[in-house]
C-alpha cells in the first residue's frame, strides 16, 4: 500500500535539491524580504522565496520548489506568507544547512543568530534542538567567529567612509 505524501516532507525534499548557496542565500532572502505565497512577486513588494534567494545571490531556477512552496502553504491565491510558514522554511533550510556541514554553514548560522537575537523563545527551542543533536557549542563557535569578523568588517568600512570625506 502507498504511503500518504505529505506537502511538508515534500518542502524538505525541494530544499535538499537546491545547491548550497542557494539555500544559503533563500536563509538571507527570506530574512530580509516579505514573503509571500501564490505567486513570484507582488506590488508592495512581497517576493516568493525563490526570488528572495536570487535577490541574495543564489542563481537557481527550480520550479518545482515554487510549486512545492504553493501546495505547502495551500496557496489559493496570493497573499503573504504566514510568520509560521517562514518559520517552517528557515527550520528546514537551516538543518538541510547542518546536515550538509558545510563552510557555507557559518553565514547561514550567523543570520540565523542574528534573527534569533529578536526572538528569545524561538532561540531557546533551537538551542535545545542543536544541543540535543550534539553541534551547538560547535554553531556557536562559528557565530561568534562570524560575528567578530562581520564587526571588523564594518568599522573597516566606517574608516573608510571617514577617511573619505575628508
Amino acid at each position: 500500500m502507498r504511503r500518504k505524501r505529505y506537502a511538508i516532507e515534500d518542502l524538505r525534499q525541494a530544499i535538499d535539491c537546491l545547491p548550497v548557496e542557494t539555500r544559503v542565500a533563500m536563509l538571507r532572502g527570506v530574512r530580509a524580504n516579505d514573503i509571500i505565497v501564490g505567486a513570484y512577486t507582488t506590488r508592495d513588494g512581497g517576493v516568493c522565496p525563490m526570488l528572495a534567494a536570487h535577490r541574495c545571490g543564489g542563481r537557481t531556477s527550480l520550479i518545482s520548489f515554487a510549486h512545492t512552496w504553493d501546495r505547502f502553504t495551500q496557496a489559493k491565491r496570493v497573499r503573504r506568507a504566514t510568520e509560521r510558514e517562514v518559520r517552517i522554511l528557515v527550520a528546514h533550510l537551516e538543518a538541510s544547512l547542518l546536515a550538509e556541514g558545510l563552510p557555507e554553514l557559518e553565514e547561514a548560522i550567523a543570520d540565523h543568530r542574528d534573527g534569533l537575537e529578536r526572538n528569545a523563545a524561538e532561540h531557546g527551542r533551537i538551542r535545545r534542538r542543536l544541543r540535543h543533536a550534539g553541534v551547538y557549542e560547535r554553531a556557536l563557535a562559528i557565530v561568534e567567529a562570524e560575528r567578530d569578523r562581520l564587526a571588523a568588517e564594518a568599522e573597516r568600512e566606517r574608516e573608510l567612509v571617514t577617511a573619505g570625506r575628508r
